[in-house]
């Protein structure tokens, strides 16, 4: 079984962007969505896609992804739940990670959150100063009810505007 184990966090500040090694724009959407599981196609650059099967909450959660072909997802974004999510994710190494900075457009512009990925749900990692509050455990910050139900409430105005 694939498995994602992943910590999320709203960014602070733009420390970040001078240590940003690549990036790259993903546009992407759900078919469908539930508590504890979802279905999502991402485009990247334009160029490829890639479906994803989500299940499970928090920290670690199942994942499953396969390539499609470009024409097949730009066709399944004509049924997709809510709206389609765009952003500009950038990686940042950090120790032995990556870190991936996520800088959202449209009507989630404001919104820039990190995310690591993890070998182990104990494992240490360099937490540099740009990470503020962690949302892992928060369901408002899961792309799938941003893109269903947009910035969340508490969010306010996000951080790293």
């Amino acid at each position: 079984m694939g498995r994602e184990i992943e910590r999320k966090f709203l960014v602070t500040g733009d420390g970040w962007r001078g240590l940003a090694t690549a990036a790259a724009r993903y546009e992407q959407f759900y078919l469908f969505a539930g508590a504890d599981r979802s279905l999502r196609v991402r485009i990247a650059d334009g160029r490829s896609a890639r479906l994803t099967l989500k299940t499970g909450r928090g920290l670690s959660r199942g994942e499953f992804e396969y390539d499609i072909p470009l024409d097949d997802a730009e066709a399944l974004r004509e049924t997709a739940l809510g709206a389609v999510v765009a952003k500009t994710r950038h990686f940042v190494p950090s120790g032995g990670h990556t870190i991936e900075v996520d800088v959202y457009e449209g009507a989630l512009a404001g919104l820039v959150t990190a995310e690591i990925e993890l070998e182990d749900e104990a494992e240490r990692f360099d937490r540099p100063d740009f990470l503020g509050r962690e949302v892992t455990d928060e369901p408002a910050y899961l792309n799938q009810t941003l893109a269903l139900a947009g910035l969340p409430v508490e969010a306010g105005e996000p951080e790293g505007r």
